[in-house]
């Protein structure tokens, strides 16, 4: 019988969302997401999504300091603000840095703390921060 480890864990990604095409937003960015949507696209349930999302730099490698899966999640955007920026404007859409911990209440949790480099970009891009956190038993 498999039993999970109650183990700390933690991951991060980019996700762009509202009302866009995302083949385009790969083209302007040269950079593939791991999971993207068209609005019109259906769920598994059938039902249709209504916003299309692009989501890139998926982080899994935990680090009880967040701050360093956040860097490896938004390396390859940095580079790319004013794109992101020319995204945003002409589709009208929101930014957001995802930050899932889940933490077993026995175990130390995750500092949740960014450093300067990821408010600028954050900043620059009026990306939210978007933390989703678990706590387990």
């Amino acid at each position: 019988m498999f039993v999970k480890k109650k183990e700390n864990s933690c991951y991060t990604y980019f996700s762009i969302r509202g009302d866009f095409d995302p083949e385009v937003v790969t083209s302007m960015l040269e950079l593939n997401p791991y999971k993207s949507w068209k609005s019109t696209d259906k769920r598994p349930n059938g039902t249709q999504f209504g916003f299309a999302c692009w989501d890139y730099g998926r982080c899994e490698e935990y680090d009880v300091e967040t701050e360093n899966q956040m860097m490896k999640t938004i390396a390859d955007l940095i580079p790319k603000i004013n794109i992101l920026n020319q995204i945003k404007e002409k589709f009208d859409v929101e930014f957001y840095l995802e930050v899932v911990p889940e933490i077993y209440s026995k175990n130390a949790s995750p500092t949740l703390g960014t450093n300067l480099d990821i408010i600028d970009f954050c900043y620059k891009t009026r990306t939210l921060i978007d933390v989703d956190l678990y706590v387990m038993g």
